[in-house]
């Protein structure tokens, strides 16, 4: 029996909501078949916080890793799709209070946030800096989340991204977990190996044994 694969992220369009000020997604044709050429080849520009990714440190501190220096074992692995209850402007510890948190060591986190993704949102569930500690000083390797950042839109500080990064946490953005019910799955979201980028676009899916 094959294992079940559920795919966990956002498709990228032109309508996908950048952050504001950012580059949005968009394709180009450079060669079509329908036009007599020998292939279909095309060209795409975005800035890679659209859509689901991952940051890297670089992108919240300026003597940190890029994206292609973040160890490919936090993104690969078992992880745990959590609801957190109440759809609540922050996750806290007690969301979690439950769970042996690193059991597995990567948390996927449905927070309810109802989205326009064709739309960059005032505001959204995001993690409370308390939370970021939490999980930072337990050992977890990935914290993932299904709204566009961990911190607040108009946060200056980044404090829940900077936790992270300083206890040794990777974490994804814009997660859609949808079709993913509470449980453990085996997670691949491995970002593309882009040396010194302040993060990149993943292909995130779950797969149930």
């Amino acid at each position: 029996m094959s294992p079940e694969i559920i795919d966990i992220s956002r498709a990228l369009t032109p309508e996908t909501a950048p952050w504001p000020g950012d580059v949005p997604f968009s394709q180009e044709w450079t060669t079509r078949i329908a036009d007599g050429a020998a292939v279909n080849l095309s060209s795409f520009q975005m800035s890679p916080h659209v859509g689901t990714h991952a940051d890297s440190p670089f992108h919240v501190t300026e003597s940190a890793d890029g994206i292609d220096r973040v160890p490919l074992d936090r993104y690969i692995g078992y992880a745990r799709v959590v609801t957190v209850p109440g759809k609540p402007k922050q996750v806290v510890p007690e969301h979690l209070a439950a769970f042996d948190l690193t059991m597995p060591p990567r948390i996927l986190l449905r927070t309810g946030t109802d989205l326009d993704h064709a739309k960059f949102p005032e505001s959204c569930t995001v993690l409370s800096p308390d939370f970021a500690r939490l999980v930072a000083r337990a050992g977890v390797k990935l914290v993932g989340i299904d709204t566009p950042s961990i911190d607040p839109t108009d946060s200056k500080e980044l404090l829940a991204h900077k936790i992270l990064h300083e206890g040794g946490v990777a974490w994804l953005e814009n997660l859609d977990l949808t079709d993913a019910p509470d449980g453990v799955y085996l997670l691949s979201a491995l970002p593309l190996k882009i040396p010194g980028s302040d993060a990149s676009p993943v292909r995130a899916v779950l797969v149930r044994e």
